[in-house]
């Protein structure tokens, strides 16, 4: 039957239905929003809405990315097939099947053209987006404000998440994520006991996130003396968002707390006294260390 040589070709196609369908269901799995560990509400920053159109453009440039070389290759595949099963060979089929194959190659190819053009827009308007918010940052906290805060600080061998400089010290703040467990009937176990040389989670213990966040706190308490000429009070922080804390002892010099409200805590946590010459320094040694950072993004990879 004259029918079964243009279906039978179509077994052929199968290994490559099967790959778009899995290109395709990838592409639906990414979900850049973040949410709040403290009220499940998603976390905005400047330039939220173009954020979730870089993510979105993103998407759309991996998929035409990976499934045009799938589409291309399906004419040719398809004419392969045929070439086996037909009792005689067409050549003007068989350059029917390359001509299609190479208009959808110039129609990728211009799909991915527009995508990254598309992404230098949106990257474009993010980047204006970001340094107007900077700028209006400056209404809350302006240069001149007692309160300074300094997110991605590099060290020598690490990044800090953040520092926070106050009239009464400075807090080295270290941030890290842990999902909760679940009992069996499905209700979060969100209670950490911090003792002076490990923190307990519900069936595990870590000793790292104390070790790095006391680290950092005296690097920076040494930096800082070094370059301001004199000691500064410095506190390390230990934040773990979402669980609830039980303090059975912590180690001399650091903090573990739930990270809510940690504005105010820090607030009302005295250190020491910074003067007004020793308050300059010491965001100004911060300024300059951040710097490096900015010149080099590579410099180091903060941990989670």
């Amino acid at each position: 039957m004259a029918w079964l040589e243009y279906l039978l070709p179509l077994i052929f196609l199968f290994p490559l239905g099967a790959m778009a369908v899995i290109v395709a269901a990838l592409r639906n799995l990414h979900d850049a929003r973040v949410r709040s560990p403290f009220n499940a509400r998603q976390l905005r920053e400047p330039g939220q809405a173009l954020r979730d159109r870089l993510d979105r453009a993103f998407a759309t440039l991996f998929l035409n990315g990976a499934l045009g070389p799938i589409v291309t290759l399906a004419p040719l595949v398809y004419g392969m097939g045929r070439m086996l099963f037909a009792s005689q060979q067409n050549w003007l089929e068989w350059a029917l099947y390359g001509a299609l194959s190479t208009v959808l190659v110039l129609v990728y190819c211009f799909l991915l053209i527009r995508d990254f053009q598309h992404i230098r827009r949106i990257k474009l308007g993010l980047a204006c987006e970001l340094a107007v918010g900077q700028e209006l940052e400056r209404l809350v906290h302006p240069e001149a404000h007692p309160y300074h805060v300094f997110h991605d600080v590099p060290t020598d061998t690490d990044i800090i998440d953040h520092v926070a400089v106050t009239p009464h010290g400075v807090f080295v703040v270290e941030t890290r994520a842990r999902t909760q467990p679940f009992t069996a009937d499905g209700r979060e176990i969100n209670l950490v006991t911090v003792e002076p040389e490990r923190l307990r989670f519900p069936g595990w213990s870590e000793r790292r996130p104390l070790v790095k966040a006391l680290h950092a706190s005296r690097w920076l308490a040494s930096w800082l003396e070094q370059h301001c000429g004199q000691p500064v009070p410095v506190q390390g922080v230990l934040a773990l968002p979402g669980w609830d804390i039980a303090c059975a002892g912590t180690p001399d010099g650091l903090m573990v707390v739930s990270g809510e409200e940690l504005s105010s805590q820090l607030s009302e946590r005295h250190l020491g006294q910074l003067d007004g010459a020793l308050h300059d320094k010491v965001i100004a040694a911060l300024i300059e260390r951040s710097a490096e950072l900015d010149e080099n993004p590579t410099l180091n990879e903060p941990s989670i």
